[in-house]
C-alpha cells in the first residue's frame, strides 16, 4: 500500500520470520487499530481485528492525538493529513481563573493534547487505513473465554476457537484478558472525580447570543480551574462544533459508564459563579453524560502467565485520566513496541518480545499516566484561599509536556 503523503515514499517492511508471525487482535478502538497497523508494517499477519459490536457508531467527544503518535503512525504509511485536518486548529490553549476568565497561562496546544477532536471521526479514520491493509475487521465477535496455551486461541460467543502465535487484547478496561493475565478479577475504585460532558452542534440561536457565543467565532481551547473542579471547552471547525467538559468533585456510585445521563440542574449549580463568558454557553445546553472516573492500580503485568502470548494493550492495561490527553498517543506507542519488539525474536520466542514489550512500556506509562494526576491536582489546588489580586506564576498551571520517548527508534522507522 502507498501512502496518501506524497512527502514520504512508504514501504512495509518485510518479516523476519518465515513465514511471518499470525497474531488475533481483540477490539477494533484506536489502540487496537493501532496495533494493526504497526503489525502490519513490520510485515506481520494480521489475522483479523475482532469487536464485539455490530456497527461502529460515533461514540464519545473530544480527544487529542499528540505529535509522540501521528509522527509513528506517518512512518506506518498512515495520512496524517487526514488527522489534522479535522483536529483543532487553534494555535495555543489558555489557562483561565473559575470566576473571571482571567487567563493565568498560554502555550502551545501541541504541549499538551497535540490534534483535539471528535474521537468517532478519529476512529473513522484509524479504521480506514486498517481497511486499506486488507486486514479483516470482524464485527458481532464477541470473546467468551482465552487459551493461555502455545498457541493461545479464544473462543467467541459463536463457539468458533480462533488462534495465532500472538494474541493482543486491546478492549479497554473491562477486557476479558485482564482476569487472565492477573489470574484475579480487579474491580475499579472510585477516583473521587467525576466528569460531565458535552458535544453538540451550536444552534443559530446560539450563535447570535453574545451571553453564549464568546467561543464560538473559531477553534478555540480553553480551560478554567478553581477550587476541586475545572472545565474544559473545545471549539472545532470554525464553530460548528462545541463541546464542554466539566470535572469535580463526586462520590457518587452509579457504574462507570461513558453514556449515563447527566444532571444539568447539577451542572448548573456548579457553574453558577464561573466566568460569564462561558457560563451561558454551559447552562443552556439541554443534555450531557455523566462519567464517573474510576481509577484502576497499575498492573503488575501486561502478559498471560502460562503461554506469555496473549498481552494487553491500551486501556487494557495503562488507562488516563482525560487530564493526560494521552490514552490513545500512548496505545499507538505501545503498538510500535510490540511489533519492533517480535522483529528482534525467532518464532519460537515470543513469549520474550510480549516481555520485553512490557518492560519496556511500564516505566513510559506510568510517567504518562502521573503526568494526569498532577495537572488536576495542581489545578484544583492552586487557587485556594488565594485572593484575586495575586499573580500566580504561569508555570504553576502550565500543562507538562509529555517528554516524547520513541524506543527502539531505528527499528520503529
Amino acid at each position: 500500500m502507498e501512502s496518501q503523503d506524497t512527502e514520504i515514499e512508504y514501504k512495509r517492511l518485510l518479516s523476519p520470520h518465515d513465514p511471518p508471525l499470525r497474531v488475533l487482535i481483540v477490539g477494533a478502538g484506536l489502540g487496537g487499530c493501532a496495533a494493526a497497523i504497526a503489525l502490519h508494517h513490520h510485515g506481520h499477519e494480521v489475522v483479523a481485528v475482532l469487536d464485539k459490536v455490530r456497527n461502529f457508531t460515533r461514540l464519545g467527544d473530544s480527544l487529542g492525538l499528540g505529535e509522540n503518535a501521528y509522527k509513528l503512525l506517518a512512518r506506518w504509511g498512515c495520512n496524517i493529513k487526514e488527522i489534522q485536518e479535522i483536529g483543532n486548529q487553534a494555535p495555543t490553549m489558555k489557562i483561565r481563573r473559575w470566576h473571571d476568565g482571567k487567563v493565568l497561562a498560554e502555550q502551545p496546544l501541541m504541549d499538551m493534547a497535540g490534534y483535539i477532536g471528535h474521537r468517532g471521526d478519529y476512529h473513522d479514520i484509524f479504521l480506514k487505513w486498517v481497511r486499506e491493509r486488507n486486514i479483516p475487521i470482524l464485527m458481532s465477535s464477541d470473546v467468551v473465554s482465552y487459551t493461555d496455551t502455545t498457541p493461545p486461541s479464544l473462543t467467541l460467543s459463536t463457539g468458533q476457537t480462533l488462534s495465532a502465535d500472538l494474541i493482543v487484547a486491546a478492549d479497554g478496561i473491562k477486557s476479558l484478558a485482564r482476569p487472565l493475565v492477573l489470574s484475579h478479577h480487579d474491580d475499579p475504585i472510585s477516583s473521587g472525580y467525576a466528569c460531565f460532558r458535552a458535544y453538540f452542534t451550536p444552534s443559530p440561536e446560539m450563535k447570535a447570543d453574545p451571553a453564549r457565543n464568546a467561543f464560538l467565532g473559531q477553534d478555540s481551547v480553553n480551560f478554567w480551574i478553581g477550587p476541586d473542579t475545572h472545565v474544559v471547552q473545545n471549539t472545532l471547525r470554525g464553530g460548528k462544533e462545541f463541546n464542554w467538559i466539566l470535572t469535580h468533585k463526586d462520590d457518587g456510585d452509579i457504574p462507570e459508564s461513558w453514556f449515563q445521563p447527566g444532571d444539568m440542574d447539577q451542572v448548573r449549580r456548579l457553574v453558577a459563579d464561573i466566568d460569564p463568558n462561558i457560563r451561558g454557553a454551559i447552562m443552556s445546553t439541554e443534555s450531557c453524560l455523566d462519567w464517573k472516573i474510576c481509577y484502576r492500580k497499575p498492573l503488575p503485568t501486561w502478559v498471560s502467565p502460562l503461554s506469555h502470548r496473549i498481552v494487553l494493550l491500551g486501556d487494557s492495561c495503562h488507562a488516563h485520566l482525560p487530564t493526560s490527553a494521552q490514552g490513545a498517543s500512548q496505545a499507538t506507542e505501545s503498538a510500535g513496541v510490540l511489533a519492533v519488539a517480535l522483529d528482534l525474536v525467532g518464532r519460537d520466542e515470543v513469549e520474550v518480545a510480549s516481555r520485553a514489550y512490557e518492560k519496556l512500556r511500564f516505566p513510559r506509562v506510568r510517567v504518562s499516566q502521573t503526568h494526569g494526576e498532577d495537572l488536576r491536582d495542581r489545578w484544583h489546588n492552586v487557587l485556594k484561599n488565594v485572593e484575586d489580586d495575586v499573580e500566580i506564576d504561569p508555570e504553576m498551571v502550565k500543562i507538562k509536556a509529555c517528554v516524547v520517548v520513541y524506543l527502539l527508534p531505528q527499528a520503529m522507522c
